[in-house]
């Protein structure tokens, strides 16, 4: 009889596939470019008044558990941040801590999945949307953004998918700003999303843990703004707008006070209730981040700033080159150029990011673990000449293995 479950297969993050791979080779002396995860904090240090804050709280001694749903101070202080930007109407009854948007993505999936459910997930989709729901025996249900017009999100790929399915989802998830394309979805394009949502009566989870990296004329909406009335619940955190990923705090919000909202609400706070609490001590520090709007804003702008810089030029070099084409992003920092495999003499983008990483110490992540087989994902944090020598080496590689 095997010791591991069936559904242990799915476990996993295709995002660090070629980690063991890149720390062996530091290890032997190989400098390696890392373009594989989505850190802000290597790149720009946690900003000052967020370490204080947390060394703060040390000192005084909250180091303990808190109450399973987060603490009072940092709930309120999600709600009022939602409330500010997004004209929205959120109390602290409505927002739940996690540890990490991961955490909220497992909660959810152990919420409204059982074996055999069905979830819609947008291709490209963030990998762990995908692992955590086939780990509780969930299956996806696929439909496309359209990238030909530049990832934008198509409505009659949606519409298709939900016709031919004999068994309704249960829910919808997706990222906006989108993880891995970049992109950014106009207001238009949400409404369209939560008619279709509503017309089928499905769950709607917007993962918006990007919403304040937003660049090049692009203009954010929460889907707060618009889904109204809408069974849907958003989840962000500490990890990128305020560049404290290892804080490991994530937030989920369910407004709603239909049935299915209210006992959504109440079962995300019973799985909390299973690990007792997020990590004390972060919550009083983020807390105190959301609550301190000039130097968050400071830090926000110079981040953004660069970013922007960074993933505009990369988009310049990668465009330059025979092999590789990208749309441009206007929001997080991701790059998901496409690859002319058929004039290479590679077998697929597993085959491309293992050699890449091999023979030019450049780590990326392959498209297949995002659903763009025939694609790699490039994190455009690092700085502009370290970006413009990996972009280049890439193009190296594709030369070398070009027919």
């Amino acid at each position: 009889m095997p010791v591991l479950s069936r559904l242990s297969a799915y476990a996993g993050n295709p995002i660090e596939d070629t980690d063991e791979l890149a720390a062996k080779l530091k290890k032997e002396g190989r400098k390696i470019i890392k373009l594989n995860q989505g850190n802000p904090t290597a790149i720009f240090p946690t900003p000052k008044y967020i370490i204080d804050a947390y060394v703060s709280a040390l000192k005084e001694g909250k180091t303990g558990y808190s109450f399973h749903a987060g603490i009072p101070e940092l709930r309120q202080a999600v709600a009022d941040r939602q409330n500010r930007l997004y004209d929205a109407d959120f109390g602290l009854e409505d927002v739940i801590i996690t540890q990490g948007v991961s955490e909220s993505i497992s909660f959810i999936n152990s919420t409204f999945v059982d074996p055999g459910s069905r979830a819609v997930l947008l291709r490209p989709y963030y990998p762990t949307y995908l692992t955590f729901l086939k780990t509780v025996g969930g299956v996806p249900l696929f439909a496309d953004y359209s990238e030909k017009e530049g990832f934008k999100f198509n409505p009659d790929s949606l519409e298709k998918a939900l016709k031919k399915e004999r068994k309704m989802p249960k829910f919808m998830i997706f990222s906006n700003p989108c993880n891995p394309t970049g992109t950014v979805m106009r207001r238009d394009e949400l409404k369209e999303v939560v008619d279709i949502m509503n017309d089928h009566g499905i769950f709607l989870i917007s993962d918006e843990i990007y919403d304040e990296i937003v660049f090049n004329g692009a203009k954010f909406t929460s889907i707060s703004e618009v889904a109204k009335g809408t069974k849907y619940a958003i989840i962000g955190g500490a990890s990128k707008n305020f560049d404290a990923t290892g804080f490991r705090i994530g937030y989920m919000i369910v407004p709603e006070k239909d049935k299915t909202s209210i006992d959504v609400n109440r079962k995300i706070r019973d799985y909390a209730k299973m690990r007792l609490s997020s990590n004390t001590t972060a919550q009083y520090a983020f807390a105190s981040a959301l609550e301190n709007r000039k130097e968050h804003e400071k830090a926000i702008r110079g981040m953004v700033d660069k970013i922007k810089d960074r993933v505009n030029r990369s988009c310049e070099v990668i465009n330059e080159g025979k092999h590789m084409q990208v749309v441009q992003p206007n929001g997080a920092f991701y790059l998901l150029p496409k690859i002319d495999m058929k004039n290479l003499r590679l077998k697929n983008d597993f085959d491309v990011v293992q050699k890449l990483l091999l023979e030019e110490g450049v780590q990326v992540s392959r498209g297949s673990g995002f659903g763009a087989p025939d694609h790699i994902r490039i994190v455009a944090l690092a700085p502009e000449d370290i970006l413009e020598l990996a972009i280049r080496k890439i193009d190296k590689f594709f030369v070398k293995h070009s027919k």
